[in-house]
This record gives structure tokens, sequence and C-alpha cells, in this order.
């Protein structure tokens, strides 16, 4: 039966639409499949690792039919999931997605090239905010307090656990994405060199 969308652990069974989600959403907050040849490589990056890796801080906006519509994923220990993702996520996929030479030519080298550095996660002005996430809504389920509902659940967890703030970096062209942010209470951490990338961050605490 058909319920009203609310907000739910990830579950194995949802991969297909945690992918899907991702790549509709990966270009600016719209559809990037346009931009790649292959449809894996975003949700590979910034979906997928978390889900696997951090299954408990993984939570889906189920539409009421059991299907996702939604996503937060996240780490509560960036240094450490970073470790992990050189270790167990990276070598699998590895041949499907070689470390592309220079120079990059498309977003689909881009993309590979940046998932053989997930050191580019450790960022040292963002110290002080060692979890972080990503969140992602397709458009028809957006506006309708679903994003908020999902950071709250993904901070209650991470309160739940002790850390005390998280960060995201977003494109900063994304400017629907950054009202968000600010409505839920992120603020800017400045970051030298940032480049297209904007850094917001929160304490877990406190109303969202």
């Amino acid at each position: 039966m058909t319920t009203s969308p609310f907000i739910r652990p990830y579950r194995p069974d949802d991969r297909p639409e945690l992918y899907d989600i991702c790549v509709r959403t990966g270009h600016e907050g719209g559809d990037a499949r346009p931009l790649y040849d292959d449809h894996d490589l975003l949700p590979s990056l910034f979906a997928a690792p978390y889900a696997e890796l951090e299954p408990g801080l993984a939570f889906v906006a189920d539409d009421g039919g059991g299907r996702a519509v939604g996503y937060i994923v996240g780490t509560a220990d960036t240094a450490a999931f970073v470790e992990r993702f050189r270790t167990q996520w990276l070598p699998p996929l590895a041949g499907r997605y070689p470390d592309p030479a220079s120079p990059l030519l498309t977003p689909d080298d881009q993309m590979a090239a940046l998932l053989h550095r997930p050191e580019h996660m450790l960022v040292p002005a963002l110290d002080g905010h060692p979890a972080h996430l990503h969140i992602d809504l397709l458009p028809g389920h957006q506006r309708r307090g679903l994003g908020r509902a999902l950071m709250t659940r993904f901070l209650a967890a991470l309160a739940a656990q002790g850390v005390p703030a998280v960060h995201l970096g977003m494109v900063t062209a994304n400017t629907k994405a950054r009202a968000f942010y600010d409505r839920v209470g992120f603020r800017v951490i400045p970051v030298p060199d940032a480049g297209e990338l904007t850094y917001l961050g929160r304490t877990t605490g406190g109303v969202v």
C-alpha cells in the first residue's frame, strides 16, 4: 500500500535508485547523463562507496511505495574513510576505471582521475569538521521537506556517534543547493585555493 514519503535507512536493494539519483542530479543539481559516457562513474565516487563502507549513515527518502527518490550519505571520519576508499573500494573498480593519463580531456577522464585520488578529500582547513556528506533529491521531490528531513536524520546519527561537526563541498555555481544549505544551518568554511568549490559546515547539534 502506498503511503506518504518518509525517511528510512538505505537498503542494498536501493542501489539502482542510488546510482540513478546521483547521476540525474550530478551536474550543478541537474542531469549529468549527457556529460558522461559511463553513467555509473559519478555514483561510484559520490554515493555508492558511502552506502557500502558506512551504511549506518546512509538514508533515503522513500516515495511511499518503496522507491528511493533521494538520499543522504556520508562518513563520520573523513581521514578513516579515505583510507578505506583506497584499500577497499578502489581496487575492484580500477580495472573498469583505469587512472587516465594527462591531459584529462573528458568529464569521464576527470572523474576517473579523482576516483584514483581519494586524498583530495583531506583538506586541512576542514579538520574541525571531521565528518562530510552528500545529499541529492530528484527534482520532482524537492521543496517538500524531504531534504531537511534527510539532513535531520543524518545529523542526529552523527551526533549519536559523538561527531561534533560536518562539512560538504559544493560547486559554487549551484545556487539552488547553496540556498538549501543556508536554510539548514551551514556556513562557509574558508578554504584556500578551493577552485570551483565552496565548502560549508555546521555542528551536528541544534535545529536543522
